[in-house]
């Protein structure tokens, strides 16, 4: 992608920005109409994208903070009072939090198989429209291939309509043909850039999902078996004082 931008302002002269050279490279390789197909998959995977970054945004939150917040809710409230906490809070990991809360007068396993249903949920949210974004960036470097190809055909057929073999028409084909070519790939560079960063953000959530839910499961146990949850502050300043 840096290579093809830096080619592009290489062969540009010095007053052009590089916004005209790229709509003039575009409208060069449009000439056999593929570029606008490349361009079209360019334009929904990004609008995937953003919506993937602002649900995930909006998903992630300070978990070890929340983590410490239900443990001192349920030490001084008890699991209603956690319940409540976790419907306040946004995103999966109060939510998987909430489910398990619900089940907890069952018992351990009944809250075990409530956090990994809803879990599996949760997941399925989180990763939900990366398979179109998956199929766009497939989709835009074959468009590209295939604008390619269409491209020298034509440039063929201007040979053999001229029944010779001129430089500049052989230049100017496969020059049109091409472009198509390059603006596919960095298409499909820059969605594949997008695509990465959201599968790298779902499981970094995922991962404090399950890490948390474990240590929801040990502070019910805990809470059970009517053992502290939380350090008390004023135990451990008059255990620093002595």
């Amino acid at each position: 992608m840096i290579s093809s931008i830096a080619l592009f302002l290489l062969q540009a002269p010095a007053d052009e920005g590089f916004f005209n050279v790229v709509v003039e490279k575009f409208n060069q390789g449009n000439e056999s109409g593929w570029m606008w197909p490349v361009l079209i998959a360019l334009i929904l995977g990004l609008a995937i994208f953003l919506e993937r970054i602002i649900t995930l945004n909006l998903a992630d939150i300070n978990t070890r903070k929340f983590i410490v917040d239900v443990q001192e809710a349920l030490q001084e409230g008890g699991i209603e009072a956690a319940e409540e906490l976790c419907a306040q809070t946004r995103g999966p990991v109060a939510s998987v939090f909430q489910a398990g809360l619900m089940r907890s007068d069952e018992g351990i396993e009944a809250a075990e198989k409530a956090i990994s249903a809803y879990g599996s949920i949760e997941m399925s949210f989180l990763e939900r429209g990366l398979v179109w974004l998956s199929l766009f960036i497939a989709i835009a470097p074959l468009l590209g291939f295939l604008g390619t190809v269409v491209g020298m055909i034509q440039a063929f057929d201007d040979i053999e309509a001229a029944a010779d073999i001129s430089p500049s028409i052989v230049a100017g084909g496969i020059k049109v043909a091409l472009l198509t070519t390059a603006g596919g790939l960095i298409a499909g560079i820059i969605l594949q850039i997008g695509y990465n960063y959201c599968v790298s953000k779902i499981d970094r959530i995922i991962a404090e999902m399950e890490e948390s839910s474990i240590t929801l499961i040990d502070s019910i146990i805990m809470l059970n078996e009517g053992k502290q949850l939380v350090p008390d502050s004023g135990s451990d300043t008059s255990s620093d004082n002595n």
